[in-house]
């Protein structure tokens, strides 16, 4: 069993940057491949990024590549998505997600666990 919360949202002009965190209980968390998602309102809730066991490897969606970047810490039980050059088309409520068979899926199924979700509004 795994818990994630997630942090970091808020509202950023155009063109700015923030991180989001997702902290995650448990001594597991080295097994668990592990993702970003995102809803915006009136949308089904979609891949943003996703990320190896080890942290060796990641994969983005196509709108996000070369503005996000996703890493993770074991030491801290941490996954973080840096974001930058944000867009209001970025405006969404993130949710990070763990898998505890360790893939790392570009797609909602195959995640056992999920955070509640951050808020994150992109808007001059």
């Amino acid at each position: 069993q795994v818990q994630l919360v997630e942090s970091g949202g808020g509202l950023v002009q155009p063109g700015g940057s923030l991180r989001l965190s997702c902290a995650a209980s448990g001594r597991t968390f080295r097994g668990y491949g592990m993702g970003w998602f995102r809803q915006a309102p009136g949308k089904e809730r979609e891949f943003v990024a996703a990320i190896s066991r080890s942290g060796g490897n990641t994969d983005y969606a196509d709108s996000v590549k070369g503005r996000f970047t996703l890493s993770r810490d074991s030491a801290k039980n941490t996954m973080y998505l840096q974001m930058t050059s944000l867009k209001p088309e970025d405006t969404a409520v993130y949710y990070c997600a763990a898998d505890s068979g360790g893939s790392w899926y570009p797609r909602t199924a195959g995640y056992d666990y999920w955070g509640q979700g951050t808020q994150v509004t992109v808007s001059s």
